[in-house]
């Protein structure tokens, strides 16, 4: 098994060893389907490969961020942990609890933000970790009420952090309430004084991936609800202003995943494209089918899909650009951290608006 995958994905050996992998034998045959039926004609227009390559294994991958130091953070879920994969490929603990962190960002100053999620080992918030290593809560309460369990998070030219606050699993200890006592699953931001302004409510069911422009001009949101049916499972594009108030009346779908798994996380290259982590190559019954398979999609801002690379393991969670020249798409998928190059650079807030790249040093 190890031989096949390393012949067909040509990653190096030593990364595949001893790790159960019976089910991508269906994967590398789709994959070898889906690459010789032609689809992967506009995946060549904007990837280096057909196919990304595995640089790192752990229980479960979320939230890349990658640092100038040539770091790699990410988030495993399932031991409750940041990780960080040094420029060698050797794996290091960054932080341990992580409060369930989920998606991973750096402020304009380099300093690592985290979201971190429900659940038993959840605290439920927004932190930032310190050049020394301290921990600050930027915000774990709305109005005195508990957050449903923050998700992912974006930020602008002026430092203002957007994040989703979804709910998956268990909808105990939902607190923040509409007028009519309906669970609000939002989208809020927390301004450079600290205050915090909930920006988006029911205009997305259950918001999770979620980016802004490089003007600032733009904020779009994934819409993930895979355990319901005949909900939206789309990526949504709202008008920002100057001011940072996102208008909801200015909503527009930009794509819909239909029936199969939507959208995860996402990143935006410097053409204003999205790359999206999204579907399943294994169905999920009953509500998360094969309809849309497995991989990254690429948007443009507009809402065309230009492009698309396939990810051979489930779940694929979120991505984010790197390297020295920004021309790398890392992806976390299932228990693993992937790489891929691409052709046109990404946008990193943080380095693209000329921060510092010193506030997180490797341990």
């Amino acid at each position: 098994m190890c031989q096949l995958l390393t012949r067909c994905l040509t990653m190096p050996r030593t990364i595949v060893s001893c790790f159960p992998l019976r089910p991508w034998m269906a994967v590398m045959l789709w994959l070898e389907l889906l690459i010789v039926s032609g689809h992967s004609t506009a995946a060549e227009e904007l990837f280096e490969q057909p196919v990304p390559q595995p640089i790192g294994i752990v229980a479960f991958v979320e939230g890349p961020a990658w640092h100038p130091t040539g770091n790699v953070y990410f988030s495993d879920g399932a031991n409750n942990r940041i990780m960080r994969r040094d420029r060698t490929g050797a794996m290091h603990v960054f932080r341990h609890p992580s409060g369930a962190a989920n998606g991973l960002l750096f402020d304009l100053e380099g300093r690592l933000l985290a979201c971190e999620g429900p659940g038993p080992q959840g605290h439920r918030r927004v932190t930032r970790t310190e050049p020394d290593g301290t921990i600050t809560v930027l915000t774990d309460r709305f109005q005195k009420h508990r957050y449903a369990g923050p998700n992912d998070l974006t930020i602008d030219s002026k430092g203002r952090i957007y994040f989703t606050d979804p709910r998956y699993g268990s909808r105990r200890g939902l607190e923040i309430l509409d007028r009519d006592g309906r669970a609000i699953e939002g989208i809020y931001r927390i301004d450079p004084d600290g205050s915090v302004t909930q920006v988006l409510t029911h205009e997305v069911n259950r918001p999770n991936g979620i980016c802004i422009s490089a003007d600032d001009r733009w904020l779009f949101v994934v819409d993930n609800n895979n355990n319901t049916p005949d909900v939206p499972r789309a990526v949504w594009r709202f008008a920002v202003t100057p001011a940072g108030t996102v208008v909801p009346g200015s909503r527009k779908k930009l794509h819909d995943f239909g029936r199969g798994r939507g959208g995860d996380g996402m990143a935006l290259d410097v053409a204003g494209r999205l790359y999206i982590a999204a579907g399943r190559t294994v169905a999920s019954p009953p509500h998360e089918t094969t309809e849309v398979p497995g991989g990254v999609y690429v948007i443009t801002p507009e809402g065309k899909q230009v492009g698309f690379v396939p990810i051979p393991e489930d779940e694929v969670t979120n991505c984010t650009f790197g390297g020295r020249d920004l021309k790398t798409l890392y992806i976390t998928a299932g228990h693993t951290l992937w790489s891929i190059g691409v052709r046109t650079a990404g946008f990193v807030p943080w380095l693209s608006r000329k921060a510092t790249d010193t506030r997180v040093r490797p341990k």
